[in-house]
Protein backbone atom coordinates (compact mmCIF):
# COMPACT_ATOMS: atom_id res chain seq x y z
CA UNK A 1 0.00 0.00 0.00
CA UNK A 2 1.04 3.36 -0.44
CA UNK A 3 1.43 6.15 2.05
CA UNK A 4 -0.78 9.56 1.84
CA UNK A 5 2.21 11.17 0.52
CA UNK A 6 3.42 9.35 -1.91
CA UNK A 7 -0.46 8.93 -3.54
CA UNK A 8 -0.19 12.31 -3.42
CA UNK A 9 2.68 12.39 -6.01
CA UNK A 10 1.15 9.62 -7.70
CA UNK A 11 -2.49 11.23 -8.29
CA UNK A 12 -1.71 14.85 -8.28
CA UNK A 13 -3.90 15.63 -5.43
CA UNK A 14 -2.53 17.67 -2.11
CA UNK A 15 -2.33 16.02 1.16
CA UNK A 16 -4.91 18.40 2.42
CA UNK A 17 -7.45 17.50 -0.57
CA UNK A 18 -7.05 13.82 0.23
CA UNK A 19 -7.68 14.28 3.81
CA UNK A 20 -10.70 16.28 2.35
CA UNK A 21 -12.30 14.08 -0.09
CA UNK A 22 -11.56 11.28 2.90
CA UNK A 23 -14.25 13.38 4.87
CA UNK A 24 -16.76 13.86 2.40
CA UNK A 25 -17.01 10.25 1.24
CA UNK A 26 -15.35 10.28 -2.38
CA UNK A 27 -12.45 9.09 -1.96
CA UNK A 28 -11.58 7.07 1.38
CA UNK A 29 -8.04 5.38 2.20
CA UNK A 30 -7.95 2.08 1.99
CA UNK A 31 -6.47 1.76 5.50
CA UNK A 32 -6.15 3.95 8.39
CA UNK A 33 -3.42 2.97 11.20
CA UNK A 34 -5.55 3.49 14.54
CA UNK A 35 -2.52 3.87 16.43
CA UNK A 36 -0.44 6.72 14.35
CA UNK A 37 -3.76 7.76 12.07
CA UNK A 38 -1.35 7.51 9.51
CA UNK A 39 -3.40 6.91 6.15
CA UNK A 40 -2.88 3.70 3.38
CA UNK A 41 -3.76 3.60 -0.02
CA UNK A 42 -4.04 1.20 -2.95
CA UNK A 43 -2.62 1.75 -6.41
CA UNK A 44 -6.06 0.78 -7.91
CA UNK A 45 -7.35 3.76 -6.15
CA UNK A 46 -5.77 5.93 -8.66
CA UNK A 47 -8.10 5.39 -11.55
CA UNK A 48 -10.42 6.86 -9.03
CA UNK A 49 -8.73 9.79 -7.79
CA UNK A 50 -7.94 10.36 -11.71
CA UNK A 51 -11.69 10.14 -12.28
CA UNK A 52 -12.48 12.78 -9.71
CA UNK A 53 -9.83 15.19 -10.82
CA UNK A 54 -11.31 15.09 -14.16
CA UNK A 55 -14.76 15.56 -13.14
CA UNK A 56 -13.61 18.45 -11.32
CA UNK A 57 -11.80 20.28 -14.41
CA UNK A 58 -14.99 19.85 -15.98
CA UNK A 59 -16.19 22.35 -13.05
CA UNK A 60 -18.39 19.97 -10.97
CA UNK A 61 -18.74 20.25 -7.26
CA UNK A 62 -17.35 17.47 -5.39
CA UNK A 63 -20.64 17.35 -3.72
CA UNK A 64 -21.63 16.66 -7.32
CA UNK A 65 -18.91 14.57 -8.37
CA UNK A 66 -19.64 12.04 -5.18
CA UNK A 67 -23.30 12.00 -6.44
CA UNK A 68 -21.75 10.88 -9.86
CA UNK A 69 -19.44 8.24 -8.62
CA UNK A 70 -22.61 6.75 -6.90
CA UNK A 71 -24.63 6.73 -9.91
CA UNK A 72 -21.91 5.79 -12.83
CA UNK A 73 -20.21 2.92 -11.13
CA UNK A 74 -19.92 1.78 -14.65
CA UNK A 75 -17.25 3.27 -17.30
CA UNK A 76 -19.53 2.50 -20.10
CA UNK A 77 -22.50 4.50 -17.87
CA UNK A 78 -19.86 7.46 -16.90
CA UNK A 79 -18.81 7.82 -21.00
CA UNK A 80 -22.48 8.04 -21.72
CA UNK A 81 -23.11 10.88 -19.01
CA UNK A 82 -19.76 12.46 -20.09
CA UNK A 83 -21.32 12.28 -23.96
CA UNK A 84 -24.30 13.95 -22.29
CA UNK A 85 -22.58 16.46 -21.06
CA UNK A 86 -20.44 17.53 -24.19
CA UNK A 87 -23.27 18.01 -26.50
CA UNK A 88 -24.91 20.44 -23.57
CA UNK A 89 -21.38 22.22 -23.42
CA UNK A 90 -21.99 22.31 -27.59
CA UNK A 91 -25.11 23.98 -27.03
CA UNK A 92 -24.05 26.09 -24.99
CA UNK A 93 -20.85 26.97 -27.45
CA UNK A 94 -23.67 27.37 -30.04
CA UNK A 95 -25.38 30.00 -27.76
CA UNK A 96 -22.30 31.96 -26.89
CA UNK A 97 -21.16 32.61 -30.41
CA UNK A 98 -25.29 33.77 -31.03
CA UNK A 99 -24.62 36.05 -28.00
CA UNK A 100 -21.15 37.40 -29.08
CA UNK A 101 -22.60 38.46 -33.15
CA UNK A 102 -24.88 40.23 -31.19
CA UNK A 103 -22.72 42.02 -28.97
CA UNK A 104 -20.75 42.77 -31.89
CA UNK A 105 -23.60 44.14 -33.85
CA UNK A 106 -24.05 46.13 -30.76
CA UNK A 107 -21.60 47.66 -30.88
CA UNK A 108 -20.71 48.41 -34.12
CA UNK A 109 -24.15 50.25 -33.95
CA UNK A 110 -23.06 52.14 -30.64
CA UNK A 111 -20.01 53.51 -33.13
CA UNK A 112 -22.51 54.78 -35.14
CA UNK A 113 -23.53 57.17 -31.73
CA UNK A 114 -26.45 54.89 -32.05
CA UNK A 115 -27.90 56.50 -35.50
CA UNK A 116 -31.53 55.02 -35.62
CA UNK A 117 -32.19 56.47 -38.75
CA UNK A 118 -29.36 54.99 -40.32
CA UNK A 119 -31.94 52.55 -41.70
CA UNK A 120 -34.31 54.18 -44.54
CA UNK A 121 -38.01 54.54 -43.83
CA UNK A 122 -40.49 54.35 -46.56
CA UNK A 123 -44.16 54.29 -46.61
CA UNK A 124 -45.75 52.36 -49.35
CA UNK A 125 -48.52 50.21 -50.30
CA UNK A 126 -48.56 46.40 -50.18
CA UNK A 127 -50.78 45.46 -53.30
CA UNK A 128 -53.65 43.31 -53.10
CA UNK A 129 -52.37 39.33 -52.77
CA UNK A 130 -53.74 36.02 -53.25
CA UNK A 131 -51.89 33.79 -50.21
CA UNK A 132 -51.41 30.37 -48.39
CA UNK A 133 -51.63 30.89 -45.25
CA UNK A 134 -50.68 29.19 -41.94
CA UNK A 135 -51.98 30.47 -38.62
CA UNK A 136 -50.48 28.67 -35.63
CA UNK A 137 -49.15 29.12 -32.09
CA UNK A 138 -45.94 28.27 -31.99
CA UNK A 139 -43.37 27.89 -28.68
CA UNK A 140 -41.39 31.28 -29.63
CA UNK A 141 -40.96 33.10 -32.26
CA UNK A 142 -37.77 31.53 -33.61
CA UNK A 143 -40.16 28.47 -34.02
CA UNK A 144 -41.30 29.91 -37.48
CA UNK A 145 -39.67 27.72 -39.61
CA UNK A 146 -42.05 24.78 -38.16
CA UNK A 147 -45.18 26.68 -40.03
CA UNK A 148 -43.12 27.41 -43.52
CA UNK A 149 -42.84 23.42 -42.92
CA UNK A 150 -46.16 22.45 -43.09
CA UNK A 151 -46.97 25.57 -45.96
CA UNK A 152 -44.62 23.44 -48.12
CA UNK A 153 -45.63 20.12 -47.15
CA UNK A 154 -49.29 20.56 -47.46
CA UNK A 155 -49.31 22.32 -50.78
CA UNK A 156 -46.38 20.07 -52.44
CA UNK A 157 -49.22 17.93 -53.71
CA UNK A 158 -51.02 20.15 -55.49
CA UNK A 159 -48.00 21.81 -57.13
CA UNK A 160 -48.72 25.17 -56.38
CA UNK A 161 -47.30 28.11 -58.40
CA UNK A 162 -46.18 31.02 -56.50
CA UNK A 163 -45.91 34.74 -57.41
CA UNK A 164 -43.66 36.86 -58.12
CA UNK A 165 -42.86 39.02 -56.01
CA UNK A 166 -43.49 36.51 -53.68
CA UNK A 167 -43.95 38.84 -50.63
CA UNK A 168 -43.65 35.59 -48.04
CA UNK A 169 -44.02 37.01 -44.50
CA UNK A 170 -44.96 36.44 -40.98
CA UNK A 171 -47.73 38.05 -39.64
CA UNK A 172 -47.80 38.77 -35.89
CA UNK A 173 -51.03 38.58 -34.08
CA UNK A 174 -50.33 39.08 -30.59
CA UNK A 175 -51.08 42.65 -28.74
CA UNK A 176 -47.42 42.70 -27.73
CA UNK A 177 -44.14 40.77 -27.86
CA UNK A 178 -44.68 37.21 -25.99
CA UNK A 179 -42.15 35.60 -24.24
CA UNK A 180 -43.59 32.26 -25.30
CA UNK A 181 -46.31 31.28 -27.65
CA UNK A 182 -47.07 33.94 -29.86
CA UNK A 183 -49.46 33.60 -32.55
CA UNK A 184 -48.17 33.72 -35.92
CA UNK A 185 -48.94 33.43 -39.54
CA UNK A 186 -47.22 32.92 -42.13
CA UNK A 187 -47.96 33.94 -46.10
CA UNK A 188 -46.78 33.39 -49.71
CA UNK A 189 -48.34 34.77 -52.42
CA UNK A 190 -49.49 32.29 -55.15
CA UNK A 191 -51.41 32.09 -58.55
CA UNK A 192 -54.20 30.54 -59.14
CA UNK A 193 -57.03 28.91 -57.25
CA UNK A 194 -56.37 25.56 -54.78
CA UNK A 195 -58.02 23.51 -51.94
CA UNK A 196 -57.23 24.69 -48.41
CA UNK A 197 -55.46 21.21 -46.87
CA UNK A 198 -55.49 20.58 -42.87
CA UNK A 199 -53.32 23.46 -41.96
CA UNK A 200 -53.32 26.02 -44.83
CA UNK A 201 -55.50 28.36 -45.87
CA UNK A 202 -56.13 30.28 -49.09
CA UNK A 203 -57.58 33.63 -48.91
CA UNK A 204 -57.44 37.24 -50.71
CA UNK A 205 -55.46 39.56 -48.57
CA UNK A 206 -56.15 43.67 -49.38
CA UNK A 207 -54.30 46.29 -50.30
CA UNK A 208 -52.20 47.60 -46.84
CA UNK A 209 -50.53 51.06 -45.93
CA UNK A 210 -47.12 50.45 -44.54
CA UNK A 211 -44.25 52.22 -43.28
CA UNK A 212 -41.19 49.62 -43.88
CA UNK A 213 -37.72 49.92 -43.27
CA UNK A 214 -35.70 46.44 -45.38
CA UNK A 215 -32.23 45.78 -43.61
CA UNK A 216 -29.12 43.18 -44.72
CA UNK A 217 -28.15 41.12 -41.63
CA UNK A 218 -28.86 38.57 -38.93
CA UNK A 219 -32.52 39.22 -37.16
CA UNK A 220 -30.89 40.65 -34.22
CA UNK A 221 -31.18 44.14 -35.81
CA UNK A 222 -34.90 44.11 -35.16
CA UNK A 223 -35.36 45.94 -32.54
CA UNK A 224 -33.01 48.79 -33.76
CA UNK A 225 -35.10 48.58 -37.33
CA UNK A 226 -38.49 48.47 -35.15
CA UNK A 227 -37.36 51.85 -33.35
CA UNK A 228 -36.09 53.52 -36.42
CA UNK A 229 -39.81 52.52 -38.10
CA UNK A 230 -40.87 53.92 -34.66
CA UNK A 231 -39.24 57.17 -35.17
CA UNK A 232 -39.95 57.70 -38.55
CA UNK A 233 -44.02 57.14 -38.05
CA UNK A 234 -44.21 60.00 -35.36
CA UNK A 235 -42.30 62.34 -36.83
CA UNK A 236 -44.31 62.15 -39.80
CA UNK A 237 -47.81 62.10 -38.29
CA UNK A 238 -49.09 58.78 -38.41
CA UNK A 239 -50.56 55.89 -36.03
CA UNK A 240 -49.92 52.15 -36.42
CA UNK A 241 -52.50 50.78 -37.57
CA UNK A 242 -52.67 46.78 -37.29
CA UNK A 243 -50.48 43.67 -37.19
CA UNK A 244 -47.15 44.42 -37.86
CA UNK A 245 -45.34 41.49 -40.17
CA UNK A 246 -41.61 40.61 -41.67
CA UNK A 247 -41.40 40.10 -45.48
CA UNK A 248 -38.51 37.43 -46.47
CA UNK A 249 -36.91 39.06 -49.09
CA UNK A 250 -33.59 36.61 -48.50
CA UNK A 251 -35.11 33.87 -45.94
CA UNK A 252 -33.06 31.08 -44.17
CA UNK A 253 -34.56 29.03 -46.13
CA UNK A 254 -32.09 30.38 -48.91
CA UNK A 255 -29.29 30.82 -46.94
CA UNK A 256 -27.04 29.79 -43.84
CA UNK A 257 -25.42 32.58 -43.05
CA UNK A 258 -27.16 35.49 -41.29
CA UNK A 259 -25.52 38.22 -42.88
CA UNK A 260 -26.76 37.41 -45.99
CA UNK A 261 -30.46 37.61 -44.75
CA UNK A 262 -32.47 40.82 -45.97
CA UNK A 263 -35.81 41.34 -44.39
CA UNK A 264 -38.52 44.03 -44.56
CA UNK A 265 -39.81 45.44 -41.05
CA UNK A 266 -43.66 46.90 -41.83
CA UNK A 267 -46.21 48.77 -39.87
CA UNK A 268 -49.60 49.09 -41.20
CA UNK A 269 -50.35 53.02 -41.09
CA UNK A 270 -52.84 55.54 -41.33
CA UNK A 271 -52.44 59.63 -41.38
CA UNK A 272 -53.68 61.20 -38.43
Amino acid sequence: MLKIGDFSKLSRISIRMLRHYDEIGILHPEYVDNFTGYRYYRESQLPLAERIQALKNLGFGLSVIKDILVKYEDVQEMEQFLLLKRKELEKEAVEIQQKQKLLDSTLEWFRKDGNLMDYNVTLKTVPERYVASVRQVIPAYHCEGMLWEILHRELEPQHVQYAVPNYGMAVFHDEGFKEHDPEVEIQSTVLGKYQDTEHVKFKMVPPIQIASATYKGSYDQITKVNAAVANWVVANGYDFDGKSFCIYHVSPGQTDNPEELVTEICFPVRKK
